[in-house]
């Protein structure tokens, strides 16, 4: 398939390309096969966030693809957060043009329990769990070096990739989970990160931004006893009805542009609680007692660290106004920061489409945050001008029947592989 989407790349007569970015589209096209076979084998192994020894094969796998280019590749074990690790490539060039940092993830939300697996072709599409997300962005990305390899532009380049072990599910603290993603973004003059390109209605955008996505857990507490006693001096209200009070204060008092919350389980009774992992909320009582406790968990996703810290700070003045018998507190977790849609970011949109009008295709407009999720390139986008979703078409994330648009890989490839290019080649 790849090989047929490669026919598509002939340069139009109205493309505008230097000789070296002619040799990038031929590259491309006569390395369409090995693609696409690489990409089959990186589906066909499991690396499900939980699947350490999955997610270090398939970081093995891109090792053995990227040191061939001249790229010193090195493992970064994350034992210590309870995963496997990050695959961190360098590419040393000539140290005068712009160091570009390029982002993937080598796992995926299907553990090897998923009955999703295996690989089928259906027409211009591939079927298979992490088709898109985000072994797709990963055979991009190799794409382009090798793209920039065989046109001469990688040997002055400076490249930094960073592909997490644990984008689906990251290991606890963030802190040390993404101590070296940040310090590489703080490193870079520039970002891309290859999740899934943002398309809609036929249409394909650029990803200036990104939202958050930070947890909360939310406990009340109440006095148990009689229900003939609810609402009453010595009783008081009970904790599912502060939690209720609570939650519903959220929905009509906390909206505003680009912000979400969501509230995903709960429970409350004599007592409520969740498990160890917070995942399983349990609970028992009866119809005439007053729970003693209750819990619910959910999340925050906003545009800017301000709106971020804003709606926080209003969840815990709600909190705060506690029904009578009751009490309540909130906590939140270490989440993914904002990418919000800075000026800088819109440069590199702006670059790209430049590129994109040489190689005579659509120019493309920025995407609406709110239906992005939440990414890797949050993580450096405070450091640095960034652009997210550079990886291919696909659809169905995290759902059975994720699926790869073959035509985008090449395409997606040789975007990157100019626009690094043209990158590498300005002075600093």
């Amino acid at each position: 398939m790849f090989a047929l989407a490669a026919l598509s790349l002939t340069t139009p007569a109205t493309a505008k390309l230097n000789p070296a970015e002619v040799k990038m589209q031929a590259a491309v096209a006569a390395d369409a096969a090995r693609h696409e076979a690489l990409l089959e084998r990186l589906v066909l192994q499991n690396s499900g966030t939980l699947n350490l020894d999955g997610v270090r094969t398939v970081g093995d796998m891109v090792r053995a693809e990227l040191e061939p280019l001249g790229f010193k590749v090195r493992w970064i074990d994350m034992t210590e957060t309870g995963r496997a690790g990050h695959l961190v490539a360098v590419h040393k060039g000539n140290g005068r043009g712009k160091r570009v940092l390029l982002i993937a993830h080598l796992d995926t939300v299907f553990e090897p329990s998923s009955p999703f697996t295996g690989w089928k072709r259906e027409g211009t599409r591939a079927i298979g769990p992490g088709s898109g997300d985000d072994k797709g962005g990963i055979v991009v990305v190799i794409a382009a070096m090798r793209a920039m390899q065989a046109a001469g532009t990688l040997k002055a380049a400076d490249i930094e990739i960073v592909m997490t072990g644990d984008e689906e599910r990251s290991g606890k603290p963030l802190a040390i989970a993404r101590r070296d993603l940040i310090a590489a973004g703080k490193r870079a003059d520039v970002a891309l990160e290859y999740e899934n390109l943002a398309t809609e209605q036929g249409r394909e955008y650029g990803s200036t931004a990104r939202r958050s996505s930070t947890d909360w857990t939310l406990t009340t507490t109440g006095n148990s006893g009689h229900s003939s006693g609810v609402f009453g001096p010595s009783l008081g209200y009970g904790a599912i009805y502060e939690l209720a009070r609570i939650i519903d204060q959220f929905r009509r008092d906390l909206p505003e542009p680009n912000l979400t919350y969501n509230v995903g389980v709960m429970a409350g009774g004599t007592p409520g609680a969740f498990d160890k992992d917070q995942l399983v909320a349990t609970a028992t009582g009866k119809p005439n007692i007053t729970a003693a406790s209750a819990v619910a968990r959910g999340d925050i996703r906003a545009l800017t660290p301000e709106q971020n810290a804003r709606v926080m700070a209003k969840m815990q003045a709600i909190v705060e106004q506690h029904l009578p018998g009751t009490g309540a507190t909130i906590a939140f977790s270490d989440g993914y920061p904002p990418m919000a849609p800075t000026a800088g970011n819109r440069a590199v949109l702006a670059r790209l489409n430049e590129v994109n009008r040489d190689l005579a295709l659509p120019e493309m407009t920025e995407f609406d945050p709110a239906k992005r999720g939440a990414a890797d390139s949050s993580f450096v986008a405070a450091d640095v001008d960034t652009l997210a979703g550079m990886g291919p078409v696909s659809g169905n994330a995290h759902a059975e029947g994720e699926w790869v648009d073959l035509a985008s890989v090449p395409r997606q490839a040789l975007r990157s592989a100019v626009l690094i290019s043209r990158y590498a080649s300005e002075k600093r």
